[in-house]
């Protein structure tokens, strides 16, 4: 069977990257190389990666689609997200209702909100209790 096992989250400022999640996902994580910052969550590494600092020309553009985290206290991780100055999402699904930086269900069943990294990285907290697989 194939497992997931990492997951990279291009930043600009690897320290700042490691400051950020550290705060977000309530963890220091550690340091694999002068680029990387890795952060074990749940089996699934979130690898902060920042190419020039790893020693590699060019930059790399942010992830174009949502990393998803559970989260057993989903408040709590809203309020560390609050606390870091994560940039919330403030549109609206179809429909309207309430904005996706805030925690609501969707229409799907999940309890969420979502937000962007200081990199422009997508990232969407839900809570455990409500995760939809399908």
């Amino acid at each position: 069977m194939t497992h997931l096992f990492r997951v990279i989250v291009p930043v600009s400022d690897i320290d700042a990257a490691a400051v950020f999640y550290g705060a977000i996902l309530n963890q220091p994580g550690e340091r694999v190389s002068p680029g990387r910052h890795y952060f074990e969550c749940g089996g699934t590494i979130l690898a902060c990666f920042d190419p020039k600092a790893d020693g590699e020309q060019g930059t790399s553009p942010p992830n174009p689609q949502h990393v998803y985290l559970s989260e057993a206290d989903l408040q709590a991780a809203y309020e560390r997200c609050q606390a870091a100055d994560a940039n919330f999402d403030d549109e609206q699904l179809h429909g309207g209702g309430p904005s996706l930086g805030e925690i609501a269900i969707r229409p799907w069943g999940e309890r969420s909100f979502y937000l962007h990294d200081p990199f422009g990285n997508p990232v969407c907290f839900v809570d455990e209790e409500t995760v939809f697989t399908g």
